[in-house]
């Protein structure tokens, strides 16, 4: 008899296809749709991708649970605690997307660092005499500070690397790479652009707070393609306003989407994008192929890659 996984968001066309050939699928996109198969349907798996809470509640309401599983990297929307303690095995893509991010992290500098996002749009205002009064610079022989030297981090090291950058890096612990390690401090201290790429974790908690924003030079950027929560928004706003450091732009934030009015989207000094950096087509396609692939071996009795099971301990 075929298993059944239950979806809470839509999945690429062709891992869609995947799954259909080998178990039973159900769509729970809504509170409505999702009731009606909790109370009617064994499910056996359940995938999501960055939205989608696969929590406590969830796998309280399906006791038939082996799988939970995400399209994606991160597992900040699993409860990877309680999937452990019920013994649910915990399944994701990681590497999946460091080339697209990497690169949406390069993008982010290059557009930051030589005000492009402005230029652009006063052109398409019809101004073409703002280059009478542009201001920007260039990565070329600039220091790179990479806080957190995991896949992202390393592709983002060898991009830098290429336009020119000198690489400083600050890690868990240090590694066998060609790059300098050094504490956190002293990455904030020396750098001219930060680059963070740490999963938001206990350990790690709010890294970048108002003493850290101190310790960066003042005509310094920041860029987070990571998570939200590792800044103090706050204080990044303060270090904004009073040029403290000179610009920040981020794929993510605390809250997404996030409030109305939230002012680090309006600064003039910021760049923001909606969480885009792994919507790419190869990037989403690979991930949720590699992430479905995983779940059907499980639950057909096949072998998974274990590099896709992922283990709480190793937090």
């Amino acid at each position: 008899m075929k298993k059944s996984v239950l979806l809470l968001e839509t999945i690429d066309d062709e891992a869609l296809t995947i799954l259909e050939e080998h178990v039973n699928v159900f769509t729970g996109y809504d509170d409505a749709s999702l009731k009606n198969i909790l109370e009617n349907q064994d499910v056996h798996a359940v995938i999501t991708r960055g939205k989608g809470q696969i929590n406590k509640a969830l796998m309280e309401a399906i006791p038939t649970l082996q799988v939970a599983a995400r399209c994606g990297v991160g597992l900040d929307n699993v409860d990877v605690q309680e999937a452990t303690a019920r013994k649910i095995m915990v399944i994701n893509a990681p590497g999946s997307n460091a080339a697209t991010i990497a690169e949406h992290t390069l993008s982010l500098m290059l557009m930051l660092m030589r005000n492009m996002y402005e230029s652009v749009a006063q052109v398409k205002q019809d101004n073409w005499n703002w280059r009478n009064q542009y201001s920007g610079d260039e990565l070329n022989g600039k220091t790179l500070g990479i806080l957190g030297m995991g896949n992202i981090g390393k592709r983002v090291a060898k991009l830098g690397e290429a336009f020119g950058m000198n690489i400083l890096y600050w890690s868990r612990s240090s590694q066998d790479l060609p790059y300098t390690y050094l504490s956190m401090d002293e990455v904030l201290e020396q750098s001219d652009v930060v680059s963070l790429h740490l999963p938001f974790t206990k350990e790690t908690g709010t890294l970048i707070k108002e003493e850290q924003l101190a310790l960066m030079k003042p005509g310094a950027l920041l860029v987070n393609t990571a998570r939200g929560a590792l800044i103090d928004h706050e204080a990044l706003l303060n270090a904004l306003n009073e040029q403290r450091i000179s610009g920040f732009a981020a794929d993510v934030l605390p809250e997404e989407p996030p409030v109305h009015g939230f002012p680090i989207l309006h600064h003039s000094r910021s760049l923001i994008t909606p969480h885009s950096g792994s919507l790419t087509a190869s990037t989403y396609r690979q991930m949720c192929v590699l992430t479905v692939k995983n779940v059907v071996a499980v639950l057909t009795g096949e072998e998974p890659d274990n590099r896709s099971i992922f283990n709480f301990s190793e937090l």
